[in-house]
């Protein structure tokens, strides 16, 4: 017998009958011996739909009251399972964040989980006859207020890993729309492969610099409580599963669980990029902080950050990129603080793309970028500017070219499928 939390995305639960499917999914585990505690989004489309009438009803709306909003979706459809559970004979009850309780921080539409008790969850499983607890993902409380708070989109699956961490769950099961993990995008590279195992570190890079299977917080709570997680199919049928074995899917894991490393594991882009160039700027100190507090004080996160002298010698061209969606917020808060800067000129551009190459085998290996660098030169793909840590390198291009520069690498460092 094993403890598992289970959670199921907006696609997997889009109607009734996809929710039939989950709840047969759950009752295979419960079924198996298993403690089942089942984390659940709100139905497809229904987030945007709840967003989309906060801002039609105001523009400048209450975020407490927007949290108290949105949270909805995620509540119906954990009703909803838990009804269904019960016409399958499958002893069931929902959860809402602020019932656990799911303890957070203040900020709400975007606030981080500070604490879960899974005491009442384990009390229940063992004093109910392993009562399937299906929770309410994306949501939580203040505690000072008792207020409802939400976690930001795609808070789910922190939710979800949360409570496995909480629970002291054998494995968080991520059940999505797609198979796996894979090592880049499918529809741009046919050749992709699914990963069967990939390490916490090299999720979080991907997750961060655009895959979009797992949100980047739920892969941190994961590392840090080494809650092991396993991606996979919600459409693979239930009944064709063997709720004994290891799942299908990949599992995000601690390095040590993966015996042989391939040098890349993985190749990212983003297209939501903008590149502010600020040309001519005064060689000395304190310009950087000029620059870049007023974007701190305006929450609008800096990624990669280029220095050149510029051509007189005497003065700097400094360039960063920001997301698309921050793009004009950032450009309007430099022309504001130009005074303080001292720049002669300000050069933007939206047309960029960020690429990255992932691998915790690079600690290992020299020249992983080199080769990378060279590849791109060969098929004319112009690198705009370069950032690089102990596993990963990106590269701004022109974003026409972002299919072309994926696929090149992709073939280069030997992921395709043979």
């Amino acid at each position: 017998m094993a403890r598992l939390v289970m959670k199921f995305g907006g696609t997997s639960v889009a109607d009734i009958d996809r929710i039939r499917n989950v709840a047969r999914h759950v009752k295979r585990e419960v079924d198996a011996g298993h403690e089942v505690a089942v984390v659940v989004s709100a139905m497809s489309g229904t987030t945007n739909q709840l967003v989309a009438w906060c801002r039609e009803a105001s523009r400048l709306h209450d975020a407490r009251e927007y949290d108290a909003v949105v949270a909805t979706g995620e509540q119906v459809t954990a009703g909803l399972l838990a009804i269904v559970l019960q016409d399958m004979g499958v002893n069931a009850r929902s959860w809402q964040g602020w019932q656990l309780p799911v303890l957070t921080s203040s900020a709400h539409g975007g606030a981080r989980i500070l604490d879960i008790n899974g005491a009442e969850l384990i009390k229940r499983f063992k004093e109910r006859d392993r009562e399937v607890a299906v929770i309410a993902g994306f949501q939580g409380v203040y505690k000072e207020t008792n207020r409802l708070t939400t976690l930001g989109r795609g808070g789910s699956d922190t939710s979800a890993v949360a409570v496995a961490a909480a629970i002291g769950a054998q494995r968080c099961d991520i059940y999505t729309d797609v198979d796996g993990v894979y090592t880049t995008d499918p529809r741009v590279v046919p050749q992709a492969r699914r990963l069967d195992k990939i390490a916490y570190e090299e999720m979080l890079e991907l997750a961060s610099l655009g895959a979009k299977v797992m949100q980047v917080r739920s892969v941190e709570l994961g590392m840090v409580h080494n809650v092991r997680i396993f991606v996979r199919s919600s459409f693979e049928k239930p009944e064709d599963i063997d709720p004994h074995a290891e799942p299908s899917g990949t599992l995000i894991c601690d390095e040590g669980e993966i015996v042989e490393q391939q040098v890349v594991t993985g190749i990212a882009f983003s297209k939501d990029e903008a590149q502010i160039s600020i040309r001519r700027v005064s060689d000395k100190p304190g310009v950087a902080a000029a620059i870049f507090g007023p974007l701190a004080d305006s929450n609008i996160n800096v990624d990669m950050i280029v220095q050149n002298v510029s051509a007189d010698g005497s003065t700097t061209d400094l360039t960063f990129t920001v997301p698309s969606a921050d793009y004009e917020r950032a450009r309007i808060t430099i022309e504001k603080a130009k005074a303080s800067i001292g720049y002669e000129r300000l050069d933007t551009a939206t047309d960029v793309a960020k690429v990255s190459v992932i691998g915790i085998g690079m600690r290992s290996h020299a020249g992983v970028a080199a080769q990378a660098f060279g590849a791109l030169a060969k098929n004319k793909i112009n690198i705009r500017a370069i950032t690089t840590s102990e596993i990963k390198f990106s590269v701004l291009i022109d974003a026409v070219q972002t299919d072309l520069a994926v696929r090149t690498l992709h073939s280069l460092y030997g992921l395709d499928k043979t």
